[in-house]
């Protein structure tokens, strides 16, 4: 867990507090609203630098705005809810947004989704991630349901970082493996 730990001061060392902006933004709107609409997450895709001009963004656009709200409103009470695990929490916000264009597949966008439903419960995948996840030695296939796996892997690094004495968040962990995953190997 070292290396997660060194990892995480230098993203926090290279990184802008300025960055994460517009996904605190998000956050607020969601806690207000309990439901994510097509201006959010356009907002959410510049975050995480997806492109827009894709045939995915193209159908997202020309769906329903209450058809986009449906959907996220149920990811966002699946993402809430605490009779749930986190890692039950996360496989069911993730699934509720399954009908919606460009969510069909990947988790990238859809964890972040996720994640601003219920920020201190969930955090963001990415293949940045899962590749710090790999070079820690924790396993994470690619099948359906991978984002309620990596929440699993997650807490499993939360609980084995808070024996050492670091009290982390969902978010603090994938910062970590997002930054870990990025390293060069020596």
């Amino acid at each position: 867990m070292q290396r997660l730990v060194t990892a995480a001061d230098l993203y926090a060392a290279e990184v802008s507090d300025a960055y994460d902006e517009v996904i605190e933004q998000v956050v607020a709107r969601v806690a207000d609203a309990g439901s994510l609409g097509k201006l959010d997450l356009g907002a959410l895709s510049a975050w995480k630098r997806l492109r827009a001009d894709t045939p995915w963004m193209a159908q997202l656009m020309s769906c329903p705005e209450y058809t986009v709200r449906q959907h996220t409103q149920r990811a966002v009470a699946a993402a809430q809810d605490q009779s749930r695990t986190v890692p039950e929490a996360a496989a069911a916000a993730r699934s509720a947004l399954t009908p919606l264009p460009g969510f069909s597949t990947g988790d990238a966008l859809a964890s972040v989704v996720c994640f601003v439903a219920a920020p201190k419960r969930l955090a963001v995948y990415d293949r940045r991630a899962h590749e710090g996840l790999r070079r820690l030695g924790l396993a994470l296939d690619d099948r359906p349901g991978r984002y309620g796996r990596y929440l699993t892997l997650l807490e499993q690094c939360r609980d084995e970082l808070a024996d050492q004495g670091h009290r982390w968040s969902a978010r603090h962990v994938d910062l970590a493996l997002f930054q870990l995953g990025g390293q060069k190997e020596r």
